[in-house]
């Protein structure tokens, strides 16, 4: 073996390609840097492969990979890049396989995400930079971060990092160490994270606690945000604190004095109080009296006189009204207002304007299935039941006998105060003709009068004073009558006999066949007449009546 083949055999024990070695700079040029690994020649590295090109001096050492013992010309190959690129790697790795805690400082912004140097690029998506993902990911280039390794592909030498994590794991931290000392009535700062429509989360330095909507303010509040905003510093008070579900409950208004203590000292019932509207709602109006302390006007409360259908209809919100204070509950923390106190209740007076037994004009305001309402003044009403509009006629209806808007008399019947009612009668306005009804109609004289009304089981005979009798259809005639239609008709005159009169009941009973009759005759039908029973072939004369009721109105043509 030759010399030169002896020196090269023995350099090459100390040394195998692909294996990182170190060298020491021997010479600076304007692009390149000549370092020496102990072998029989110089490795050549661009300056570029040098974070910092200018601050190279010679004698420095450098670890370099050894790509190849020579090339075409006899020179060692080397590279400082790919030697730093392994050590990096190797150092990422070992940090995944310890803690997965590493550095990195952010390079770019690239779809999804950030690319960070860790050594290597590693990328870190849009999702873990923290817990709320940023809107604008450029503010942190070229920032350094301390990351999470989630996810390594050697093969690929793909890095996933994360930096959520790091912070989700700080916030756990800082959270059971503040719920371990934190304690219901103490004070804490934090910061608004969450608006909802029930409340706001509150970051208490890793510990989210809930501020609740009612305890942010005495003050009726319809939306959080018109009191907080994200991102805003506040000081709470600890209502409650749940350790085992991690619950921290808090408050606003509690740091300042409760508005409804002593309440009923400063605004005693009675008392009239100034206001602002703050709210309107179909059942009233909610009124400021006090910051803090809010009154219910209720629609019923508005007028004595006046039908309010809707409080909006008087009102309207941010309007100054007075009112007068009705009651108060300091335990549910509620006033009740009227505005109507704040003048005379003209029903205090009505006995005296309207008196029982007094005639009285009106104009029919409405008509219900019931009775007639009837305006006397402005605002107070009184009512016609249908059962006092006639002595005679049995009416279906109050149309029967009135119109709306109609001019009408009637007597005050009754007057109750305290739910403002006065019952009105029109029949009352004459004599009841059935009080002495045997004395103008006794039984077996003889009456002349129209058929008003046809039925199944009899005819309707009009009499003096609208009072109607009933023409059985075992009455008309000597012979048998399948049809009353077919031997009677609307608006025919008879003659009939007065076969019954029951004044308690206000029923006539006529016999048209026993016109004739001889006194003795007549006797015999109308003891048989009244033998008659319910639920043998012929209807008694009251079921005739009752029957009638449901489609007939005694009077009409």
């Amino acid at each position: 073996m030759s010399v030169m083949a002896d020196l090269l055999s023995k350099s090459r024990r100390d040394f195998s390609e692909g294996t990182i070695v170190t060298g020491t700079v021997v010479e600076l040029r304007d692009r390149e840097v000549l370092v020496d690994i102990g072998y029989k020649s110089e490795g050549v590295i661009p300056r570029n492969e040098f974070e910092e090109p200018n601050a190279i001096q010679l004698g420095d050492e450098v670890k370099v990979l050894l790509e190849r013992f020579e090339n075409d010309e006899g020179i060692v190959v080397i590279s400082k890049e790919r030697a730093d690129q392994r050590q990096n790697w190797e150092r990422v790795v070992a940090a995944f396989n310890d803690t997965g805690i590493i550095e990195g400082k952010v390079r770019s912004v690239v779809k999804g995400g950030l690319i960070v140097g860790v050594g290597c690029d590693a990328f870190l998506p849009s999702s873990q930079v923290d817990i709320i993902p940023p809107k604008n990911l450029g503010q942190y280039l070229g920032q350094t971060l301390t990351l999470k390794i989630v996810k390594l592909n050697e093969e690929r030498k793909n890095v996933v990092v994360s930096r959520r994590e790091i912070i989700e794991e700080e916030r756990a931290r800082k959270r059971a160490e503040l719920l371990s000392q934190i304690a219901k009535g103490a004070t804490v700062t934090g910061t608004v994270k969450n608006l909802t429509d029930f409340g706001a989360f509150i970051d208490l330095d890793g510990l989210d606690g809930l501020l609740h909507i009612t305890d942010m303010s005495w003050n009726r509040i319809n939306h959080p945000s018109e009191l907080l905003k994200v991102g805003q510093e506040i000081e709470v008070l600890v209502l409650d604190v749940d350790r085992e579900k991690e619950r921290v409950s808090l408050g606003l208004k509690q740091k300042s004095e409760n508005p409804w203590e002593k309440i009923g000292d400063r605004l005693p019932v009675g008392s009239k109080v100034h206001g602002k509207v703050t709210n309107l709602l179909p059942y009233g109006a909610f009124v400021q009296i006090e910051p803090g302390i809010e009154g219910l006007i209720h629609v019923s409360e508005l007028s004595w006189t006046k039908r309010i259908a809707r409080p909006s209809d008087v009102l309207k919100v941010d309007q100054e009204i007075e009112a007068v204070v009705l009651s108060i509950n300091t335990a549910e923390q509620k006033i009740s207002l009227g505005v109507r106190q704040l003048e005379p209740n003209p029903w205090d007076n009505v006995h005296l304007k309207f008196p029982v037994g007094r005639t009285v004009k009106g104009v029919v305001r409405n008509l219900t299935a019931y009775g007639a309402f009837v305006e006397l003044e402005d605002g107070i009403d009184g009512m016609i039941h249908v059962s006092d509009m006639s002595w005679t006629r049995k009416l279906s209806h109050p149309s029967d006998m009135l119109k709306k808007g109609q001019e009408v008399e009637a007597m005050v019947l009754e007057i109750d105060k305290v739910n403002q009612r006065i019952s009105l009668g029109l029949k009352q306005l004459a004599d009841d003709p059935w009080k002495n009804i045997e004395e103008r109609f006794n039984i077996g004289s003889v009456v002349t009068g129209k058929i008003s009304k046809i039925a199944s089981f009899g005819a309707f005979v009009q009499l003096q004073d609208d009072i109607d009798g009933l023409v059985h259809i075992s009455q008309i005639s000597e012979d048998r009558v399948e049809k009353v239609k077919d031997v009677l008709k609307a608006g025919q005159e008879v003659t009939a006999r007065i076969i019954k009169v029951d004044r308690t009941e206000r029923r006539i009973g006529l016999s048209i066949k026993a016109a004739d009759y001889s006194a003795e005759d007549f006797e015999k039908e109308r003891q048989a007449f009244d033998t008659i029973k319910p639920g043998e072939d012929l209807v008694t004369m009251g079921s005739a009546f009752d029957k009638l009721e449901e489609d007939y109105r005694p009077g009409q043509k």
